[in-house]
């Protein structure tokens, strides 16, 4: 972790010396090309949000799919993960990992677009036929993703400067963020007119996702790429081995791991819940999901300076400990899709606030915590083991809701199908603030201090946050660090 005394300054000056690189405070390392890795994030945000948003499960469902295929669906991202692990394998064989991560990387981008235009082209094709053809190729569409996502992390963690680097990730999610909420508010009045048309709809938001997928990833030809540090050790036993052995990152793993079971309990159906059982509009459950996204934009570059300063395990405390809000929310709302609508906006802003705190301080934990040999290893131990436990647990939990009537009563309230999932999810989410406070990283602060930073030292001021997220950063390093 970088001396927080070189990062007192919250401004952003543009270094006139280095083409496209910028200086985010004034001891910090400049970084060359960081509006382009800026820009081309914004594009593949945008690809994202476009391919992932509820038009998919609107697609599904409009070829036959159950809850079992959208809990399929949900685990997809999470199951695939595995592929890093071989992505790691191949990339301490490289000397440099461009060439690969582009061509690997145009061709997941392009993945969706047989089953966005095939029923255009092929109508006599049964329903059945494009829904496990979506399932399939969004199957190869992820693995692909997350074959290419390590040789890109262990790229930038050798590109980037150290000095600066949460602060950076922080602005770049800032974009990201903007971009995805762009994105989904296009995507929701899309859908406003083609309400009663899914497929045409979904094609049209496939294809651009393709063109500004395919944007992102030829912008980073322009970036240069150090050559990977090779390693002593080639034996795939011990190549795997390394990052558990390592006292601080197996701490990380562990949380990861449990937390992707407590959190895929429930957050894969959030969208199926709101859409079936609700009945919210797929315009306005989109534009739901805006709100959510403009909240992470809002505090992304924010956040990335409290990393920075303070240290990523607080961050994840601090959001470990406030993501239960949106399950609780969901387990309450009742089934009018305006009201519902309108009490879950301030929620969900809420949420996106802590999946920027995540986004930043897990990708930040990763960079700064793995060596600069078998990095690509380290980033796949950090992510992949927990997608396979997220993704086991998505699909379980999607076979409950198909086949099982899920009913509980808990202290009176009667709680069925969707909302059980949610109360377990609400239990395990706060079960994991007993890993979150493990996680080894000696020079961070503690959440404590960070969150009296943020919302002053009392218990009754906490109705400030997340207000205290826009408060501009002391100009004084805090004395004491705690462990």
């Amino acid at each position: 972790m970088p001396s927080t005394t070189s990062h007192q300054s919250n401004s952003h000056t543009v270094d006139k010396s280095t083409a496209g690189s910028v200086r985010l405070d004034v001891n910090a390392d400049p970084i060359p090309r960081a509006n382009t890795i800026i820009v081309a994030g914004c594009f593949g945000m945008a690809y994202s949000q476009l391919t992932l948003s509820p038009a998919g499960i609107e697609f599904a469902r409009h070829f036959g799919g159950s809850g079992l295929h959208v809990g399929i669906l949900g685990a997809i991202p999470t199951g695939m993960l595995f592929m890093q692990f071989l992505s790691a394998v191949v990339a301490n064989h490289l000397t440099y990992r461009r060439g690969l991560w582009m061509a690997v990387s145009i061709v997941q981008r392009l993945m969706l677009l047989p089953v966005a235009l095939g029923p255009f082209l092929i109508p006599d094709a049964s329903p059945t036929f494009w829904l496990w053809l979506f399932l399939g190729l969004t199957i190869v569409n992820h693995g692909l993703l997350h074959f290419a996502s390590p040789l890109w992390m262990s790229w930038m963690g050798d590109y980037l400067p150290r000095s600066g680097l949460s602060r950076f990730w922080g602005v770049r999610h800032l974009w990201m963020q903007w971009a995805g909420a762009a994105a989904l508010l296009f995507a929701s009045y899309l859908l406003t007119f083609y309400s009663e048309q899914i497929p045409k709809a979904f094609a049209i938001l496939t294809v651009l996702a393709a063109v500004l997928g395919v944007a992102d990833i030829l912008l980073f030809w322009r970036v240069k790429e150090p050559p990977v540090t090779r390693i002593t050790e080639t034996r795939i036993r011990k190549v795997l081995a390394e990052p558990f052995r390592n006292r601080d990152f197996r701490s990380f793993i562990s949380f990861m791991c449990f937390w992707h079971f407590a959190a895929m309990v429930g957050a894969p159906f959030i969208s199926l819940f709101l859409l079936a059982e609700v009945g919210m509009s797929l315009s306005r459950l989109l534009l739901l999901w805006v709100f959510c996204w403009v909240g992470g934009a809002a505090c992304s570059a924010r956040i990335g300076g409290l990393a920075e300063r303070y240290g990523h395990r607080p961050i994840l405390i601090i959001c470990t400990a406030m993501k239960s809000a949106n399950m609780l929310a969901l387990i309450f709302v009742p089934n009018d899709p305006e009201f519902a609508f309108y009490v879950l906006v301030p929620v969900f802003i809420l949420d996106s606030i802590l999946n920027a705190g995540f986004v930043v301080a897990t990708n930040g934990f990763m960079l700064t915590k793995s060596p600069s040999g078998n990095r690509t290893m380290f980033i796949a131990a950090g992510t992949a083991l927990a997608g396979l436990v997220g993704g086991i647990t998505s699909v379980a939990c999607g076979a409950l809701l198909t086949y099982s009537d899920l009913q509980v009563s808990v202290l009176g309230l009667e709680l069925a199908s969707y909302r059980v999932l949610f109360a377990v999810s609400v239990v395990l989410r706060l079960a994991s603030l007993l890993l979150v406070v493990r996680i080894r990283e000696p020079e961070a602060h503690g959440a404590r201090h960070v969150m009296s930073q943020l919302i002053g030292a009392t218990p009754l001021r906490m109705v400030r946050f997340p207000v205290g997220l826009f408060r501009s950063e002391p100009e004084t390093e805090p004395a004491a660090k705690k462990p």
